[in-house]
């Protein structure tokens, strides 16, 4: 009998046959990444908890496909309210429980989305003051401080509020879990400065002036001295103004004029540059013409 004939039992093509079967299926398995479609990656990406994703991590994921491609299947995603782009190439896969509404509140992706832009940032002004007990004066967004060049707003981010720094100071940002990742925002004793100083990003010294009724309970006035590389004289004057004058808060004013009288001396100025100087307003150490009205009863609502 010759060898590897049927007879031996050693040539089988039924059997042969359903190796290479066996064989051809092992290697769709192996190849499943390379047919995996847009939908189900951004599946795999929310089942594994990442929430974001940016365009370059799509052209990676299917390096075979053209880009043309891979941004209308993206346009289709958003469309069908799967995902959101809040930023130019990044973007957010839409939780369950924001669905409904369409809308992401920032907190949700801005650490994501910081890290994407390559800044530093923190969740600030009336936001930070919110996170710190002091809610009555809510913004209506999301107000983020990053530094210089300035971030392009657009449609895409219409809830995130935009200011300005040169130099972030770390040792005064606080940090949190967040939904995902976490949330850097501003501690207390930044907080108030930042009111202060950037005013007319929250409506006026009213405004901050009630908010200030409620954050000043959370901040340690020893730190302040600390924040002076990071803010201005003027800023200062301001802020005790409305410590010893409107919120009679004399010993945290105190404390403050221990640091203003570190930095020299200082000039008089407006506590709101929009109107002109009022004639007869009463002389305060601080130097300060209070040339607007900010009534203390409207601070207890």
């Amino acid at each position: 009998m010759m060898k590897n004939s049927p007879a031996d039992g050693c040539f089988n093509p039924q059997k042969n046959i359903h190796l290479f079967k066996k064989l051809l299926n092992i290697t769709k398995i192996v190849n499943f990444d390379n047919k995996m479609n847009i939908s189900d990656w951004i599946h795999g990406r929310e089942i594994r908890g990442k929430a974001t994703f940016s365009i370059v991590d799509v052209k990676d994921a299917f390096a075979e496909r053209p880009s043309k491609s891979i941004n209308t299947e993206l346009s289709r995603q958003v469309s069908r309210g799967r995902v959101q782009s809040v930023y130019r190439g990044f973007y957010v896969i839409v939780p369950v429980q924001y669905q409904l509404k369409g809308v992401i509140p920032p907190v949700y992706y801005v650490d994501d989305l910081m890290d994407y832009v390559g800044k530093p940032y923190y969740v600030g002004l009336l936001s930070a003051a919110a996170m710190h007990g002091a809610s009555h004066q809510r913004a209506m967004k999301t107000q983020v401080t990053t530094i210089m060049p300035r971030i392009k707003v657009s449609g895409k981010n219409s809830l995130l509020e935009w200011n300005y720094r040169q130099e972030i100071p770390e040792t005064f940002i606080m940090q949190k879990n967040a939904e995902i990742g976490t949330l850097r925002y501003s501690g207390p004793e930044l907080t108030a400065v930042d009111l202060v100083q950037f005013a007319s990003h929250v409506g006026g010294y009213q405004r901050v002036a009630t908010v200030l009724a409620e954050l000043m309970d959370s901040v340690d006035m020893g730190k302040i001295g600390r924040l002076m590389p990071f803010t201005t004289v003027v800023t200062i004057q301001r802020l005790g103004y409305l410590l010893e004058r409107v919120l009679s808060r004399q010993s945290q004013a105190d404390e403050l004029f221990q640091v203003l009288k570190t930095q020299g001396s200082w000039n008089s100025i407006l506590l709101s540059n929009d109107r002109d100087r009022r004639a007869g307003a009463p002389a305060n150490r601080w130097h300060v013409n209070g040339n607007i009205d900010i009534e203390v009863d409207d601070l207890c609502v």
